[in-house]
């Protein structure tokens, strides 16, 4: 694909927003030596958050996320715990600020222990 080399992407404090998070996850999907993906601070709530973990599920490579300041809520942390038990080389996971309430941390609890690079 258009993109299959790429290796870092940062788009921090871009205000994607659902729209844009969506229309990012057609084309993350292309991107399969993607390791590194900063989207801190985009406005991104739990709709375009569930669409994009579904598709960085499916990445191999991605080693390094973060997603901090957005507004993913208890749903897309539900949605992003599934994705991450099938990254075996994420070591660091940033949610920092997303509104993840302690459903939302349980939900994703339930699923840490399955990625085995996160330290």
């Amino acid at each position: 694909g258009g993109c299959s080399a790429l290796v870092h992407l940062d788009l921090s404090y871009n205000e994607i927003g659902d729209a844009g998070a969506k229309m990012l996850a057609e084309v993350l999907r292309e991107c399969s030596a993607l390791a590194h993906l900063n989207l801190t601070a985009n406005d991104i709530e739990t709709e375009g958050a569930g669409r994009l973990v579904e598709v960085l599920g499916e990445n191999r490579k991605l080693a390094r996320l973060d997603f901090s300041w957005n507004e993913m809520g208890s749903e897309g942390a539900a949605s992003l715990g599934k994705a991450i038990a099938k990254l075996n080389l994420l070591a660091h996971l940033d949610l920092a600020s997303n509104s993840l309430g302690d459903a939302g941390i349980g939900r994703l609890a339930e699923f840490l222990g399955e990625c085995k690079a996160l330290a």
